[in-house]
């Protein structure tokens, strides 16, 4: 069992920096798969970013967004500058304990802990 509870949400004029932090217990984070999926208003639950022996990221977000990891106290962080209206969302942590050999999950199916969400805002 691994408990995802992400922090660091808010309201952020657009060209912002926001930092939001995923807490896992139950896990290291450095033996799971952990990526950030978003969902705005109306819209379906999308990939955002990964992390396991590499990174990726959506190209909406790649060179603006940064995932990173901190082993010792457990914590996974998407670091987002220069936001834009279209970055508004709540953001979701995600844990995958399963092996993927040839690659990283970037849909939700992959995944297999949620947190709660953070609400992120960015005002224009």
């Amino acid at each position: 069992q691994v408990t995802l509870v992400e922090s660091g949400g808010g309201l952020v004029q657009a060209g912002g920096s926001l930092r939001l932090s995923c807490a896992a217990s139950g896990r290291a984070v450095n033996n799971v798969v952990m990526g950030w999926f978003r969902q705005a208003p109306g819209k379906e639950r999308e990939f955002v970013a990964v992390i396991n022996w590499s990174t990726y990221y959506t190209d909406s977000v790649r060179g603006r967004f940064t995932i990173s990891r901190d082993n010792a106290k457990n914590l996974v962080y998407l670091l987002m500058n220069n936001l834009k209206p279209e970055d508004t969302a709540v953001y979701y942590c995600a844990a995958s304990v399963r092996a993927w050999p040839n690659g990283v999950p970037r849909t939700t199916s992959g995944y297999d802990y949620w947190g709660q969400g953070t609400e992120v805002t960015v005002s224009s």
